[in-house]
C-alpha cells in the first residue's frame, strides 16, 4: 500500500489506485500521511481541515470522513484511532513524500554519479504533477504544497549537477533554458545553464545568460549576482580549463562492441534528407574539395565542442551552390542523422530575402516537429532547433546567405554537426566570432573549365576546336554557370561549330551592369542574351514577364496567368526555359530562377514591355493568386462567411483543388509566394487585392501555426483598408488581426483590435459581423481562462446568429456556449446547448463541428458521473475525427474514453483506449503522449517507449483551439 500526495491525493493497493471524493476527506488523509507513524490530534486535524470556519459538528464530520477513508482503502485499514486523535500506521517510505525524500537524500550523498542519477530520477518520477493539487485551500496544506515544490526543485538541481558531471551538458541546455524562465531569479539554475552552454561550445550564450540574470536581479531586487556566479562568469571569459567536463572513465577491455552505434536518429525520429540533386557533370574544384574534406577530421574528438562551420564565398555564378551540394552528397554518409538544406535567398532579385524564422520553421518541419510542439517566435524556435540537433550528426547546408545575422539563428549549438554556408559576401564576422573556416571560390582555371566542357560536350568535340574552346572559356569568365549555359547551347546543336558559338559570345557585347567587372571577359550578360535570343517569341515573352514575379518560385497556372496564355501552353514554355537552363524545375511543377537570370529577365521586361503590359501582367498574376487562394480557403473552411471578389481579368487561370487535403497542400507550396504577393500588391497600389489575399490565407496560417506571418499580412491588409477607406474590410481585418495577436499571446492587442472590429460592425449595422466578433472575443477570453466573460460574449454571439439565421454559425456558437458552461462546471447547461448544436450541425453537414460537439457532450457527461453516456459520445467523436482525418483530436478523444472507463471502474478498457491514443500521439510526436504514458503506467502495464522523445514545449490546449473555428 502507498499513499500518494505528489499530485492528486489517492492510495494505491497492489498497484491499483483507490480514489476519494470530497476535498475535506482527502485533506484528512493528506494531514495524516504527512505525519506517518505519528498521532495527530483531532483538534489539529479540525484546525487544518476547517480552519476558523469549523462548525460545531466538525468532530462528527471528522469521524465520518475517517470511516469513509477506511472503507474506501479496504482492510486492513492503516488509519488507527489513538488518543487524542488518529494515526496512519505506515512507514515513512509507504507515503510517496517519504519515499521521495529518502531517495533524494541517497542521491545527494552518493559519490557515485551513476547511483546518484538513478536515485534522483526515481525520486522525481514520484511526482505526478503539483503536490496536493486537489486539496488546495487549507492554509497549512497550501504551505506543505509549496514546501514539496521546493523539495522537487532541490532534486531537479541535484540531478542537473549529476548530469553535468556525467557529461550531459548538450542535452541539459533546453531543459535548463525552460527552468531558468520558470525560476528567473534562481542563481543556482542560471549557474548550471551557463556551465552547460559553455561546455556545449556556446560561450557567448553563457555570458549572455549571466548578463540577463544580472539585469533582472538589479531591476527586481536591487542586488548583484552572488560571488559563485561572478566567479563562473570570469572563468568563462578566461576559458578556464577547470570548467571543462571530466572525461568519463574508460572500462579496460571495452572495445568497439561496447559502444552503442545505434545512433540518435533511431531514438529521435525523423531523419531529413533535403539535399537538392547533385550536378551530373561536376568538374574541377579538386583543391577546394580537399579543404572541405579535411574539415571532417574535426569529428575525431580532438576539436572543440562546437559545430564545424565552413563559409564558401565568391562572385555570382562562380559555382558556390554546385560545389556545396556536390560535396554534401559526397560526405552524406558521415552524417547518419540526416542533411538539412535551405536556400536563404540572400541576394534574391525580387528582394524576398528569407527571414531566419522561416528557415528555422522549415527545419523544424523537416525534423518532424508537429505544429502543436512549435513555440511562437524566432528565439524559442531556434532554441528548439538547437535542442533537436544536440548530440546528433547532421550536415546543414545554408545556401545563398546574405549576412551573418541571417545565418546565426540556424547554427547548431553543439559538436557533431557541420554547417556549410554559401554567400556572395565573405561573411567576415562569422569567421571572426564563430570560427567559421573561409573558402573563397575563384573562377575556374582554364584546365578545369575545359574539363567541365569535356564532361558536357564530349572529349572529341572539345579536342577538335581547342582555340574556340579557349575563347568560350574566356568569354564565360571561367564561371561555371555561364559555361553550363554555353555548353547547353552547343549540346543542343551538335552540328554547330564551336567557333561560331565563340563568335556569338564575343559579339554579344553588353552585360548585366551590376555584375560587370570592367573587363569584357567578366561580362555574363552576353551569355544570357544569346541564350535568350534562341528562344521562340512566346518563350522569350514568358521569360521576360517572369521578371515581374515576386518569387521565390512559380507554378504552371501562375505562369499561364502572368502571360495570359492557356495552362497547357504555359507548361510547354516552362519546359522550354528549363531545357535552356534559364529556369530550374527544383520540385515537380515548380520553377525557379537563378538570381542573375531573374535580374536579366527584369531588365528585359523594363526595356521591352510597355508600362501597360507590365501592369496588366502583374494584375493578372495577382488575380491568379487571389482567386486560387479564395477557392482553396473555401475548401479548408466551407462555413466561413464569403467576401466579394471582382471577376478575374481575361487570361487568368485559377488553381483548382478537389478537397481540403489538396487545398492544404496548395497553400503549403504557395505559402512564401503568397506572402510576397501581398507585398507586391501593396507596392502596386492594388489595395483590394492586399486585404483579400490576407483574408484567404488566414485559416491556413492559423492551422499551420504561422502566426507571425498571419499577423504581418493582416497589418499590411489594415494599411490597405485605410487607403481604400473601406470600413467593412477594415472590420474584417481588425477581427483577423485580433485572432492572430491572441495566438501570439498578445491578449491586450487582441482585445483592442476586436473592440475596433465590433465598433465598425456596429456602425455598419452588420449583425453577422458583430456575431463573429463576439465569438472571437469569447475565444480569446477562453484562451485567458476567463470563462465567465467568455460565456457572456458567446451568448451574445448566439443571439446575433439566431437573429441573422446563419444555421452553421449558430450551431458552432451553441457549442461554444456549451463549452464555456462546461468550464464553469455547469454541466447541465453545457448538455442543453451542445445537444441543440448537434441537431443543427447534422442539418448543415459540418462534420468537424459535430465531432467537437460530441466531445463536449462527452466531457459534460463525464463530469456528471454519467460515464456510460460519456463513452458513447466520445466514440461518436472519434469516428467523426477519423472521417475528417484529424489524428490528434482522435487521440485526444480516445484518451477521454480511457478516462471515463477508468472512472467507471473498468481499468482494462481504459488501458486499451489509452494505448491506442498513445500510439497515435507517439506517431505525431505530440507532448500529450507523456501524460497518456503516465496513465498507462499507473495501471501497472509497462507502456511502450516513445517513438520520438519530445523536449518540454508548451502546446495549446484543445479546449482553447477546438472551441473556435471559422469566423472573421
Amino acid at each position: 500500500m502507498r499513499v500518494r500526495l505528489l499530485g492528486p491525493v489517492d492510495v494505491t493497493v497492489g498497484g491499483a489506485p483507490r480514489t476519494f471524493s470530497g476535498l475535506r476527506r482527502k485533506a484528512v488523509l493528506a494531514v495524516l500521511a504527512l505525519h506517518p507513524g505519528e498521532i495527530v490530534s483531532t483538534d489539529r486535524l479540525i484546525d487544518v481541515v476547517w480552519g476558523d470556519r469549523a462548525p460545531a459538528t466538525a468532530l462528527n464530520s471528522l469521524q465520518s470522513h475517517v470511516s469513509y477513508l477506511r472503507r474506501t482503502i479496504g482492510a486492513p485499514a492503516p488509519i488507527v484511532a489513538r488518543r487524542p486523535g488518529y494515526l496512519l500506521d505506515l512507514p515513512a517510505e509507504a507515503v510517496d513524500v517519504g519515499a521521495a525524500e529518502h531517495l533524494i537524500r541517497q542521491g545527494t550523498r552518493s559519490a557515485d554519479h551513476a547511483h546518484a542519477d538513478t536515485c534522483l530520477r526515481a525520486a522525481l518520477d514520484l511526482w505526478r504533477g503539483r503536490a496536493l493539487v486537489d486539496v488546495a485551500g487549507p492554509v497549512w496544506l497550501d504551505e506543505q504544497a509549496e514546501r514539496l515544490e521546493r523539495v522537487r526543485l532541490v532534486a531537479v538541481r541535484a540531478l542537473t549537477d549529476v548530469r553535468l558531471a556525467l557529461g550531459e551538458h548538450a542535452r541539459l541546455v533546453p531543459e535548463l533554458e525552460l527552468l531558468s524562465q520558470e525560476h528567473d531569479l534562481d542563481e543556482h539554475i542560471h549557474e548550471q545553464l551557463m556551465l552547460a552552454l559553455y561546455r556545449a561550445g556556446r560561450q557567448s550564450d553563457a555570458l549572455a545568460t549571466y548578463r540577463r540574470l544580472r539585469h533582472r536581479l538589479g531591476e527586481d531586487l536591487g542586488i548583484e549576482p552572488g560571488p559563485t556566479l561572478r566567479d563562473l562568469e570570469n572563468a568563462i571569459l578566461l576559458q578556464d580549463p577547470a570548467l571543462d567536463p571530466v572525461p568519463p572513465a574508460i572500462e579496460v577491455g571495452a572495445g568497439p562492441a561496447a559502444v552503442d552505434h545505434s545512433g540518435p536518429a533511431a531514438a529521435r525520429g525523423s531523419v531529413p534528407a533535403q539535399l537538392p540533386p547533385a550536378v551530373r557533370a561536376f568538374a574541377g574544384r579538386g583543391a577546394e574539395l580537399g579543404r572541405l574534406d579535411r574539415l571532417l577530421g574535426g569529428f575525431d574528438g580532438a576539436g572543440p565542442p562546437t559545430p564545424i562551420i565552413a563559409a564558401v564565398s565568391g562572385t555570382p555564378g562562380v559555382g558556390k551552390t554546385t560545389l556545396a551540394v556536390h560535396w554534401a552528397h559526397r560526405v552524406a554518409g558521415h552524417f547518419e542523422d540526416g542533411q538539412l538544406y535551405v536556400n536563404l535567398r540572400g541576394f534574391d532579385a525580387g528582394g524576398s530575402v528569407m527571414d531566419p524564422a522561416e528557415a528555422v520553421r522549415g527545419f523544424l518541419d523537416a525534423l518532424g516537429v508537429p505544429v502543436e510542439r512549435i513555440p511562437v517566435g524566432l528565439a524559442p524556435q531556434a532554441a528548439l532547433y538547437r535542442s533537436l540537433l544536440a548530440g546528433r550528426r547532421i550536415l546543414v547546408v545554408l545556401d545563398n546567405a546574405r549576412d551573418p545575422d541571417q545565418v546565426r539563428p540556424l547554427l547548431p549549438g553543439s559538436a557533431g554537426c557541420l554547417v556549410l554556408v554559401t554567400s556572395r559576401s565573405q561573411l567576415t564576422p562569422l569567421i571572426a566570432a564563430e570560427g567559421a573556416y573561409p573558402l573563397a571560390l575563384d573562377p575556374l582555371p582554364t584546365v578545369e573549365a575545359r574539363d567541365l566542357l569535356v564532361r558536357r560536350l564530349g572529349t572529341a568535340r572539345v579536342a577538335e576546336e581547342p582555340h574556340a574552346v579557349d575563347q568560350i572559356i574566356a568569354s564565360c569568365a571561367g564561371l561555371p554557370l555561364t559555361l553550363a549555359i554555353a555548353s547547353s547551347r552547343a549540346a543542343t546543336r551538335p552540328g554547330f561549330p564551336l567557333a561560331a558559338l565563340a563568335d556569338e559570345l564575343r559579339s554579344a557585347a553588353g552585360a548585366l551592369d551590376a555584375f560587370d567587372g570592367g573587363d569584357p571577359a567578366t561580362d555574363v550578360r552576353g551569355v544570357f542574351s544569346w541564350s535568350y535570343r534562341a528562344l521562340s517569341p512566346d518563350a522569350g515573352r514568358l521569360f521576360r514577364l517572369l521578371g515581374l514575379h515576386p518569387g521565390p518560385d512559380i507554378s504552371a497556372p501562375a505562369a499561364a496567368s502572368l502571360a495570359g496564355v492557356p495552362p497547357r501552353q504555359a507548361r510547354t514554355l516552362l519546359a522550354t526555359l528549363a531545357r535552356a537552363h534559364l529556369l530550374v524545375e527544383h520540385t515537380a511543377g515548380r520553377f525557379g530562377f537563378h538570381d542573375l537570370l531573374r535580374s536579366y529577365a527584369a531588365e528585359l521586361t523594363r526595356e521591352l514591355e510597355s508600362e501597360s503590359e507590365r501592369r496588366g501582367a502583374t494584375h493578372r498574376l495577382l488575380d491568379h493568386y487571389l482567386h486560387s487562394a479564395y477557392a482553396q480557403a473555401r475548401l479548408l473552411q466551407p462555413f466561413r462567411d464569403l467576401i466579394d471578389l471582382e471577376p478575374a481579368r481575361p487570361g487568368v487561370t485559377a488553381a483548382v483543388s478537389t478537397d481540403a487535403d489538396a487545398a492544404l497542400a496548395w497553400f503549403s507550396a504557395e505559402h512564401p509566394v503568397l506572402l510576397n504577393a501581398v507585398a507586391r500588391a501593396a507596392d502596386e497600389g492594388l489595395h483590394g487585392h492586399v486585404w483579400r489575399l490576407a483574408w484567404t490565407m488566414a485559416d491556413f496560417l492559423d492551422r499551420k501555426g504561422h502566426w507571425r506571418d498571419w499577423a504581418a499580412t493582416q497589418e499590411t491588409a489594415l494599411a490597405a483598408t485605410r487607403r481604400l477607406a473601406d470600413r467593412r474590410a477594415a472590420a474584417s481585418v481588425h477581427c483577423g488581426l485580433g485572432r492572430a495577436r491572441a495566438q501570439l499571446g498578445r491578449f491586450a492587442d487582441a482585445h483592442a483590435h476586436l473592440r475596433l472590429a465590433a465598433g465598425l460592425y456596429g456602425d455598419l449595422g452588420d449583425l453577422a459581423g458583430q456575431a463573429h466578433t463576439d465569438r472571437c472575443i469569447a475565444w480569446v477570453y477562453s484562451r485567458q481562462g476567463r470563462h465567465r466573460q467568455g460565456l457572456a460574449h458567446a451568448q451574445r454571439a448566439l443571439g446575433l446568429f439566431e437573429t441573422v439565421g446563419d444555421l452553421a454559425m449558430l450551431a458552432r456558437a451553441l457549442n461554444s456556449v456549451g463549452w464555456q458552461y462546461a468550464q464553469l462546471h455547469d454541466h447541465g447547461q453545457a448538455l442543453h446547448h451542445c445537444e441543440r448544436a448537434l441537431v443543427l450541425l447534422r442539418r448543415v453537414g459540418d462534420r468537424f463541428g459535430e465531432a467537437n460537439t460530441w466531445d463536449s457532450l462527452g466531457y459534460a457527461h463525464h463530469h456528471l458521473g454519467n460515464y456510460r453516456q460519456a463513452i458513447a459520445c466520445y466514440r461518436r467523436a472519434v469516428d467523426l475525427f477519423r472521417n475528417v482525418g484529424d489524428r490528434y483530436y482522435e487521440a485526444d478523444t480516445l484518451t477521454h474514453i480511457g478516462d471515463s472507463h477508468h472512472a467507471s471502474g473498468v481499468p482494462e478498457a481504459a488501458r486499451q483506449s489509452w494505448l491506442v491514443a498513445l500510439d497515435i500521439l507517439d506517431a505525431l510526436g505530440h507532448p500529450d503522449a507523456e501524460q497518456v504514458r503516465a496513465k498507462v503506467h499507473r495501471t501497472g502495464q509497462r507502456p511502450l517507449p516513445p517513438r520520438t522523445p519530445v523536449p518540454p514545449v508548451h502546446a495549446l490546449r484543445r479546449s482553447d483551439e477546438a472551441a473556435f473555428t471559422g469566423g472573421c
